[in-house]
């Protein structure tokens, strides 16, 4: 998500009036016990491919000096790269011996035979269903042999990544343009429309050189837009509030739009998230009943938007594979959300319902069609990570819901865990995300024993407090699920300071949410233990303006299952320049680690937690960043104190346990991350460069080919390390003995 997207999605959508409340890897352990024991997911297979040997590639380069050799499966005992100095400069910089090369930029072809893109010609809005998005975001890497998942595999492999949406529309588009008219032309919506979605690439690795490329003769790379077709599952499928005129048995949707967090399943598919939707829709309120008005306000339904795609004439040029049989121009006029027939299968008065979902994808079929899991409920999704996979226990996705005030949920599912499923696609993802329940989280402290405790409410049409809500009149348990924050209202959830990207401890099944920053939080949004500063910038001071730089708060299942209905937390990291005063820096960080308003994160397998930013607040002094941290679990701080408010912290990180790994160039967010089995190259997102970045990034240092130009692009960079080495591996490597 960004802070300096057109669309202000930096709002409190939540009126509800809610109270805000006052070593495992030491022991020898065989490949079968780290799948079922620990890990979920490509997680657990990464990790036990490392027992078989991932790492055995002979890369010595014919110096006299020894080689080294990480010790296998181990977490880095201490953070040894260089950290990266805080900078204003328009250019990546990563530690010393490391290399960041652009891989993917906005426009590049995924085909062989298109032309490169070419800001003096750009291309058509048609071909940008085989060209890369626009604003690149969260991200997987699947490893593949035999055309299927293989999570031993760094050679070769599928990379899926989200394109969140449009930055700057005269960066996409012609000098001339339409961008400013009362009606857009169809060729520049075209090109807005598919440069949202999603991207499967297919990658080669050398395991001598390290060096990534892409494989443009690939099947398997394909792009998924916003005019896309997409099928329901679960709950919602079929149900009146999906119907709309292009699917009037509501079974599916056109297209998936503004997907930032991502995900992936044990059985190796990939989530991308729906976030800020609303702000495609223009919005009608005649005919509208009451209880509609409400859920429409409750998501932030605008009156108009900025793209003003619904005001687009269709020609042939609209049609795809995915939409034969259609009418071209309903992928415009869903756009408009207004009633307009008698029925709600005759119009677009249900259009802004098929957006807001966790998607899930099989980058391994394209044969069929991606599904909207909708058992998961509809909000702002930022994130879905699944929980470690434990055989014969349920699985769970925890999630968070971007917009300040909002909450944070998870979904367990009914089916228990079964490895059998692996490789098992869409028929997997049916067994396991559409039947299950749904929760929402409430955070509380205890002053008197200083004890930190959570609920789980499940969010189900039984509980009196949902089925009589008085703001919001539910209709059955669908409608729960497609008004997930109104029933969220009805419980009583505790209001976050916006709950982005999930990480899931592969070690303890621990699970950290970042919560980037919140305006309110202080004022219109009382302080919590949970969400406990109100302060003014270090430099700028002033009046306090809520939760300026942000925090990391995680938490820790009761009997470490996740069908408990409680848990406990902490605050695991608080966001602060390292010259804000003491009750701002919690958790001390120095001139290494100091940072502003977290957002992407994940955990890599071997228990390394990647942290990126998202900020305005610190720009004076450092473009966006990305952190490496070696953290410890739940409880292992101590409680103290903010302005009087006391709130249980993780333990201080010194530099050797959290450093700055990368910043980016001027005016970009970094997002998106992950990484090859074998840890020997990361890939990160730059999202919305200012300038002129990549094409002022070193020209042996671009594998995308069209690197001149002065429009900044989003772009994906693969960074290895010069000698080959691990990513962040230095502390595992030991000097080996000569053989004589």
């Amino acid at each position: 998500m960004t802070d300096q997207m057109p669309f202000n999605d930096d709002y409190d959508s939540n009126n509800s009036g809610n109270a805000e409340f006052a070593d495992l890897f030491d022991k020898k352990i065989t490949r079968r016990d780290l799948i079922t024991k620990t890990a979920g997911g490509a997680v657990a297979l990464t990790l036990a491919a490392s027992l078989t040997g991932c790492n055995d590639d002979d890369n010595g380069n014919g110096n006299s000096t020894p080689p080294v050799k990480p010790e296998e499966n181990k977490t880095p005992t201490s953070l040894k790269f260089k950290a990266v100095s805080k900078n204003t400069l328009d250019q990546v910089t990563v530690p010393e011996g490391y290399e960041a090369r652009v891989l993917y930029a906005l426009g590049d072809p995924l085909s062989e035979g298109l032309t490169e893109w070419d800001e003096n010609n750009i291309p058509s809005g048609a071909s940008f269903i085989r060209r890369s998005g626009e604003c690149h975001d969260g991200m997987t890497f699947f490893g593949m042999s035999n055309s299927r998942f293989d999570a031993k595999q760094s050679s070769s492999g599928l990379l899926v990544m989200n394109h969140e949406y449009v930055d700057d529309k005269k960066i996409l588009h012609p000098v001339i343009n339409t961008i400013n008219d009362a009606e857009r032309s169809e060729d520049e919506a075209l090109r807005e429309i598919n440069c949202h979605g999603v991207s499967v690439i297919e990658l080669k690795k050398d395991n001598q050189t390290q060096l990534v490329n892409i494989n443009k003769a690939s099947v398997f790379n394909r792009r998924i837009t916003a005019a896309s077709r997409i099928n329901f599952a679960g709950p919602v499928k079929g149900n009146k509030l999906v119907q709309t005129k292009f699917s009037p048995q509501g079974d599916f949707a056109l297209g998936t739009i503004n997907n930032c967090g991502n995900g992936y399943t044990p059985w190796g598919t990939y989530l991308t998230t729906e976030e800020n939707f609303n702000q495609y829709f223009s919005r009608d309120d005649l005919a509208r009943d009451a209880n509609n008005i409400v859920a429409l306000d409750r998501y932030k339904i605008p009156a108009k938007s900025s793209y003003k795609w619904h005001t687009v004439k269709a020609t042939e040029a609209s049609r795809t594979d995915d939409i034969k049989g259609l009418n071209i121009q309903d992928i415009y006029d869903r756009w408009l959300t207004k009633v307009s027939a008698t029925q709600a299968n005759e119009d677009f008065r249900n259009s802004t319902n098929t957006f807001g979902w966790i998607v899930e994808i099989d980058p391994f079929n394209g044969s069929q069609y991606p599904v909207k899991r909708t058992a998961l409920g509809r909000f702002a999704h930022e994130d879905c990570r699944a929980s470690r996979a434990i055989a014969g226990q349920p699985l769970a996705f925890y999630m968070g819901d971007d917009s300040q005030g909002e909450y944070i949920y998870k979904f367990v599912s009914d089916a228990i865990w079964d490895t059998k499923d692996i490789n098992g696609g869409y028929t997997a993802g049916d067994k396991y995300m559409n039947s299950g329940k749904l929760y929402v989280a409430k955070f509380n402290f205890d002053t008197t024993t200083q004890k930190s405790t959570g609920a789980w409410v499940e969010l189900n049409i039984n509980n009196p407090l949902i089925s009589g809500y008085v703001k919001y009149k539910f209709a059955d348990q669908a409608d729960v699920l497609v008004n997930a924050r109104l029933a969220g209202d009805a419980v009583g959830a505790t209001k976050m300071d916006r709950p982005e990207w999930v990480a899931v401890n592969p070690h303890n099944g621990e699970v950290y949410v970042t919560l980037t920053n919140n305006s309110l939080r202080g004022s219109s949004h009382p302080l919590d233990a949970a969400n406990p500063r109100n302060y003014a910038d270090a430099d700028k001071g002033g009046t306090p303006k809520g939760n300026v730089n942000g925090h990391i708060i995680r938490f820790k299942e009761t009997g470490d299952v996740v069908t408990a209905s409680t848990f406990t937390w902490d605050i695991f990291l608080f966001g602060a320049e390292q010259d804000s005063v003491p009750d701002v820096n919690l958790s001390k960080l120095g001139s290494d680690n100091d940072f502003s308003s977290p957002d992407g994160m994940w955990f890599d397998p071997r228990g390394v937690l990647w942290i990126q930013t998202d900020d305005s607040s610190y720009t004076d002094e450092t473009n966006c960043m990305m952190l490496a941290a070696l953290p410890g679990r739940v409880g292992d701080g101590q409680v103290k104190t903010s302005a009087g408010l006391k709130t249980p912290t993780g333990a201080e990180l010194d530099n050797t346990q959290l450093r700055r790994f990368l910043t980016g160039p001027e005016g970009c967010e970094i997002t998106g991350v992950t990484m090859t089995p074998d840890y020997k190259a990361i890939f990160v997102n730059i999202q919305h460069p200012g300038n002129s970045w990549p094409a002022n990034h070193p020209s042996a240092l671009n594998l995308s080919k069209a690197i001149l130009g002065s429009r900044p692009r989003s772009a994906t960079l693969v960074i290895t390390r010069k000698d080959g080495k691990e990513i962040a591996g230095e502390s595992l490597e030991k000097t080996e003995t000569p053989k004589t």
